[in-house]
């Protein structure tokens, strides 16, 4: 499993059109709306890095109300979760 943070920079008054378009696509599993230099967190979970790049270049960069993004990679995972388990990976 490949996980990613991708730091998203939205229009003003946009972030739930935007929250709710991210949402729809497998892999999105969690969007925090945050304070700071960046307006949302998107945290991706996907098989390999071919799915996350197809997920970013074709949905997330398009999304409704995404000016600019960042994303980090995850190296290492560590969760009290069972990661792998929540998300279908036993």
């Amino acid at each position: 499993m490949v996980t990613a943070f991708v730091l998203i920079s939205v229009e003003d008054k946009k972030v739930h059109e935007t929250v709710r378009a991210l949402l729809k696509h497998r892999g999105v599993t969690e969007i925090h709306i945050v304070a700071g230099e960046y307006d949302m967190v998107a945290v991706i979970r996907v098989k390999d890095n071919e799915t996350l790049a197809r997920l970013i270049t074709n949905q997330i960069v398009n999304a409704p109300g995404v000016e600019r993004t960042k994303t980090l990679f995850a190296l290492e995972s560590h969760s009290t979760y069972d990661l792998r388990g929540i998300y279908g990976e036993n």
